[in-house]
């Protein structure tokens, strides 16, 4: 054979009983079958074998199982972003005339694709008020297939009934979606909401933007899929190939090394947010403080019941973000001056990274209903970093000082 021949051809192989902390790293897309009835008899839909990169390779699959021992999950897929794993849950589950409700409190995004690609394709959606279970209950038809839930709510960040908004789902039949990327599989199991009762009222499906907490670096785009119901999965994988849905071995590589640090990282992050928020509960500039662990704070009752138990976490979980209204009585440029005069806050979108972010939102543009539990003022939302609690109040304080002035 000529030198390029054997290069590609090159029969070493290297041994299979090399173990590390780490597991490979297995790039591919073509993978290889000793003989043809093997290619045909291969199934990668349960895990057992590999047949093309796109379907799994051991570092996705390994990947995909460490987030279901996280989530409590029992099936899981892939995908390229958070907005990607709502959008592969609508797609592999809605049809043509069918419904969807929508928290009014939901992701932005998922509103968007919603008023695009889904009403596009004949699916209709409506709002309901997450914190009022019987108006859920009045917006299910018979065309509702599939209904949204968001705990806490995506930058307000009032927290819901979790557990009375899927029993009303329950009674009715009707699937049933968490976003938990706030919860992180960490601050309760979407699963199993009550483990000591007789029936269990979790969740069907959870998605994930992996690109938050499990990443942890800011540096990696990625989101998931998990359901513990076995008809599910198998709608949902076939979906999830029939798409082309599926993500990097590096990018699955940086995930899976961040995992073991996952729980530390919240803690930090959440005992940040806790003591800034305290803090901010203190300013006369801050009209409220939007943060679950806050007994004032929309939703306080519901967060308690369901992320503090003296067995596992007695002072619950509650992540590292938090939100504020600042007084009406100062204007849009002087809010906008008070972000713009922060030092370790940085601008930007997303959360659960090393450094802490600010974004000031305008909420007449991002709910559709009255939000009658707020109180008048400037929406801004913060997401902890892994800095000192110390120097993010003082950040604070020197920006307020500065800009926040009657």
């Amino acid at each position: 054979m000529k030198s390029n021949t054997r290069i590609i051809h090159h029969p070493y192989k290297a041994s299979s009983d090399f173990e590390a902390p780490q597991i490979g790293v297995h790039k591919a897309s073509t993978v290889i079958f000793p003989n043809v009835q093997n290619m045909r008899e291969r199934e990668w839909m349960d895990k057992s074998s590999y047949t093309y990169g796109l379907h799994g390779t051991p570092t996705t699959f390994t990947l995909e199982e460490r987030l279901c021992e996280i989530e409590g999950g029992k099936h899981c897929v892939l995908v390229p972003s958070g907005l990607a794993a709502i959008a592969q849950v609508n797609f592999a589950f809605l049809k043509t005339d069918d419904e969807i409700l929508l928290p009014d409190h939901v992701y932005g995004p998922s509103k968007v694709l919603a008023a695009g690609e889904l009403k596009n394709f004949g699916i209709t959606c409506q709002y309901y008020d997450a914190l009022n279970p019987d108006d859920l209950s009045q917006r299910i038809s018979s065309k509702t297939k599939l209904v949204w839930l968001e705990a806490p709510g995506s930058v307000t960040l009032e927290f819901p009934s979790l557990m009375e908004l899927i029993k009303r789902c329950k009674q009715k039949n009707i699937l049933t979606a968490l976003d938990n990327t706030w919860g992180a599989g960490i601050a309760f199991n979407a699963f199993d909401l009550t483990p000591d009762a007789e029936k269990n009222w979790g969740v069907d499906i959870t998605v994930h933007a992996l690109t938050k907490y499990p990443s942890g670096g800011g540096d990696v785009l990625m989101g998931s899929v998990m359901t513990h119901r076995d008809d599910l999965a198998q709608t949902l994988k076939l979906s999830h190939m029939r798409m082309g849905q599926m993500v990097g071995a590096n990018d699955a590589e940086m995930v899976l090394r961040s995992l073991s640090t996952m729980r530390m990282r919240y803690l930090a992050q959440d005992s940040s947010a806790r003591a800034v928020s305290q803090w901010l509960s203190t300013r006369a500039e801050i009209a409220q403080v939007l943060h679950p662990a806050l007994p004032q704070s929309p939703g306080h009752a519901h967060w308690k019941a369901l992320t503090c138990h003296p067995s596992s976490s007695p002072t619950g979980w509650a992540a590292g973000l938090l939100s504020v209204m600042i007084d009406a009585r100062f204007t849009s440029q002087q809010v906008d001056a008070f972000c713009d005069g922060l030092n370790i806050f940085k601008l930007g979108y997303s959360w659960g990274g090393p450094m802490s972010l600010v974004v000031p939102y305008r909420l007449q543009t991002i709910r559709s209903q009255e939000q009658t539990h707020l109180q008048k003022g400037h929406l801004v939302r913060f997401a902890m970093g892994l800095e000192d609690a110390d120097d993010l109040i003082n950040d604070l304080q020197q920006s307020i000082e500065k800009n926040l002035k009657l």
